[in-house]
């Protein structure tokens, strides 16, 4: 690192969690954030303002007025232009140091694999049960941390699958595939169909992009289970989450 470097992040490297040791492994780092909307706008700002050296931003949507409730790397100016294309943008503009790739196109098959492959930590930021279920089939293969967040309504949750960790379990144990359950007990749930508050994607995009510094940087301890808050309550519930020895995806086979 550069004086300017040390400069730009001091505040993290007088943490004696990161030091000088832990913000050089995020200068080596490579995040995969899947979705730059509602929570891989905070992923990829906090991402790039930390010093993960290099992030790959994927979505293949436009952004729309509606999208700008929430959506904070994206601007009224922004309209009509790809997603991943605004959050590279507004993140270069952070910090013109990271080197930040934008996939224009929905990640899926062996582009999916070969991007999670090539990543430290994937970060799912989509909506979409079947990339989730993608998405965590890929990280599972690949043995790469996976941290998952959702937001809808006032609710959000947050966990961390690793692959590395033989007694971490997957997204499909926690919501087997073809069970008819989902994050809020209906499968076609959505922010345009339901709504969602602004702030909680921040937060709940926040708490993904703290967990992905700490499995990069090596500081703390990685989330266990799952984590959800209520926003109406203001409570946070935390779940302990089994592997499941009967799970499709990361079972015995």
């Amino acid at each position: 690192m550069d004086d300017q470097a040390l400069l730009r992040y001091s505040r993290q490297i007088m943490l004696d969690q990161v030091d000088i040791d832990g913000q050089e492994r995020l200068l080596a780092g490579h995040a995969l954030v899947v979705g730059a909307g509602g929570l891989g706008s905070p992923v990829a700002l906090y991402l790039a303002a930390a010093g993960l050296g290099r992030l790959t931003l994927a979505d293949a949507d436009e952004v729309e007025l509606s999208n700008l409730q929430r959506q904070i790397a994206h601007a009224t100016a922004d309209l009509g232009r790809n997603k991943a294309e605004s959050a590279r943008e507004a993140a270069l503009a952070l910090n013109p140091g990271c080197t930040i790739q934008a996939i224009t196109e929905h990640l899926d098959g062996a582009a999916l694999a070969r991007a999670v492959g090539e990543a430290d930590v994937v970060l799912d930021c989509t909506d979409r049960f079947s990339s989730r279920y993608a998405i965590n089939a890929a990280c599972r293969t690949a043995r790469v941390p996976l941290v998952s967040g959702a937001a809808i309504r006032f609710s959000g949750q947050l966990a961390v699958f690793d692959a590395r960790d033989p007694d971490s379990p997957c997204y499909a144990c926690l919501y087997p595939p073809g069970g008819g359950e989902s994050e809020e007990g209906d499968e076609a749930l959505s922010c345009a169909e339901s709504g969602v508050v602004a702030p909680l994607v921040g937060l709940i995009g926040s708490f993904q992009a703290l967990e992905a510094i700490k499995l990069v940087s090596g500081a703390g301890t990685p989330h266990r289970g799952l984590s959800t808050f209520d926003g109406l309550g203001g409570q946070w519930r935390h779940f302990r989450v089994p592997r499941d020895p009967a799970c499709p995806v990361c079972g015995p086979s």
